[in-house]
């Protein structure tokens, strides 16, 4: 059956304020799509800027700017004759600043929609910039008329309605939704329940790349008036989808085109895959691209021979490469000689460049300096906290000296309760398990290692230790992780009081103490380093606690 109208939709890798680059690859899109005899291609939201392009939007310049790059980009449109484009882009007029979408054909603009549902929650502020649009848009090719809205729009029901309203037989989405875990299945049910019921299908096309803590993940699909997926794109990776409209309706699948620099990525939907499987991807393509898009090639990390630095390195292996890592180790007296024999075996697995650097004498010669002042206060952290600081300033000094980024190891446990040192092993550029439990940070490493066995089974086993004194576990200071992440669950993303979570079956004394711990703690996180976002809510932008706060909760 042939089609009547062939529809292109590309999840493409946007950065935020690159008008020039991004630009290049709508058109690259563009020839693509054209060279397959496509009579639309719907692109993701704020493709020309970049999502989210913040306060870039509060710069009058940036703003003249990007609206030279769309005209520019109107007219490098027209010569893919006979082509729609749906290009997101941001719109100015005197009634304010807009998150939009215009039709571009033949280097004409056959109307612009201007979005009409913005998000204020989670990672978003969008009122803080935009004002809503209140018209649908809708355009007709070959007897066929098409609705276009714009990501938050279609999480309620009234923006599909109004297109239908307007004649709209197939509803064209553009996306920005960051990914969280299993968040696919949430767009779907979305779409199904405020589109299909109204008896449109819909073609939904989401950003993907990592732009600073958030990750896009693609993942985009169409739905047919039904509401059954005819066609779907993998996520974490580039590609162009593409649908056929029959003369009655009926949507056609056809097979999607690899695009952009992950062309070796399988285009397969990994339809019920482990949640696992998809953070890692997230995780890999958020280091890659915040590596990437801020300009380095090489990276180096505190190797301690426990669970967090073997995952954090595993990750970084698979985003940008063994060669361009530097693994360093760096012991003191109280490192254990299985965490060297571990850290060794891991990094001959990978091919990773190795040092080790012990750090007890410098340890030594600060222990002196500080004599005359400490006196015979007993030991404490101080000096635990002082060897994690000699192992910041040594990794910014190779930092510094060959341009690498120094990956932070911590995860959001740790983050959580203040378990890390400020200016020690918070010490980076990037934080890959800014978002990962401790819990999920062993899950993945067993995960990983069902694709190949990377990380020793040693220490995903033995009990982990920051090793700054003798004999030091980590539960000396803590709950066991399994009843202290889903403490920290029911604190950051349920909102629960302590009455609430002792009531659901916890301890009163560990429920006080995480709450404790994560109140007092603000003032280290705000000085950590960004990292991908993966779970429903992240420090960073996901979370605006005060430092300076009174309030017990």
């Amino acid at each position: 059956m042939e089609p009547s109208v062939s529809i292109a939709f590309a999840q493409i890798n946007q950065k935020v304020g690159d008008l020039a680059g991004n630009a290049s690859r709508i058109i690259e899109a563009a020839a693509l799509a054209h060279e397959q005899g496509h009579d639309i291609l719907l692109l993701p939201e704020l493709a020309l800027t970049g999502y989210a392009p913040e306060d870039l939007l509060l710069r009058c310049q940036f703003l003249a700017d990007q609206q030279a790059a769309l005209t520019s980009l109107q007219e490098s449109l027209s010569r893919f004759q006979d082509l729609h484009v749906v290009v997101g882009h941001v719109a100015g007029t005197e009634k304010g600043t807009f998150n939009a979408a215009s039709v571009f054909l033949n280097g004409d603009n056959l109307g612009t929609y201007l979005k009409q549902e913005l998000p204020n929650y989670s990672v978003f502020d969008e009122k803080r910039y935009f004002t809503a649009g209140r018209k649908s848009l809708v355009f007709t090719v070959r007897q066929h008329t098409f609705g276009v809205a714009i990501c938050e729009d279609v999480w309620f029901a009234s923006a599909a309605t109004a297109a239908r309203q307007a004649g709209a037989q197939t509803l064209l989405i553009l996306n920005a939704s960051p990914y969280v875990v299993r968040k696919h299945d949430i767009r779907l049910g979305i779409v199904r329940r405020n589109v299909s019921d109204t008896g449109m299908s819909a073609i939904y096309c989401n950003l993907v790349g990592g732009q600073d803590e958030l990750v896009f993940d693609g993942h985009s699909f169409v739905l047919n008036a039904k509401g059954e997926v005819v066609s779907e794109l993998n996520s974490f990776c580039e590609a162009i989808g593409s649908v056929g409209i029959s003369q009655s309706g009926q949507l056609l699948s056809q097979a999607p085109l690899p695009f952009g620099k992950t062309r070796s990525v399988p285009l397969t939907p990994r339809n019920n895959e482990a949640p696992e499987a998809e953070i890692w991807r997230g995780l890999v393509m958020g280091t890659r691209d915040y590596l990437g898009k801020n300009f380095f090639q090489k990276a180096v990390l505190g190797l301690s021979g426990g669970i967090d630095s073997a995952v954090v390195l595993a990750v970084a292996v698979d985003a940008i490469g063994a060669e361009n890592l530097h693994a360093v180790m760096m012991p003191s007296r109280f490192t254990a000689d299985i965490s060297l024999q571990d850290a060794q075996e891991m990094v001959q697995g990978l091919s990773v460049r190795y040092d080790d650097i012990a750090i007890s004498p410098m340890f030594n010669t600060y222990l002196d300096a500080l004599s005359p002042l400490f006196g015979d206060l007993p030991q404490d952290t101080t000096e635990e906290n002082l060897q994690a600081r000699i192992r910041g300033v040594l990794l910014m000094a190779l930092s510094n000296k060959f341009n690498a980024i120094v990956l932070t190891t911590g995860n959001k446990s740790e983050l959580a309760t203040g378990y890390c040192t400020l200016y020690g092993d918070m010490v980076g550029g990037y934080a890959p398990l800014k978002d990962i439990p401790k819990t999920l940070v062993f899950s993945l490493a067993r995960w990983r290692n069902t694709q190949s066995p990377v990380i020793p089974e040693r220490i995903i086993t033995r009990p982990p230790s920051a090793e700054l004194r003798e004999d030091q576990t980590d539960q000396d200071s803590l709950p066991d992780y399994e009843v202290l992440d889903a403490i920290l669950e029911h604190l950051m993303e349920h909102n629960d009081s302590v009455e609430a979570i002792v009531n659901a079956g916890f301890a009163r004394e560990d429920v006080e103490k995480v709450a404790r711990l994560l109140r007092i703690n603000e003032y280290k996180r705000r000085q950590g380093a960004p990292g991908p976002k993966v779970t429903t809510r992240a420090f960073g932008r996901d979370w605006r606690f005060p430092i300076t706060n009174g309030y017990r909760f």
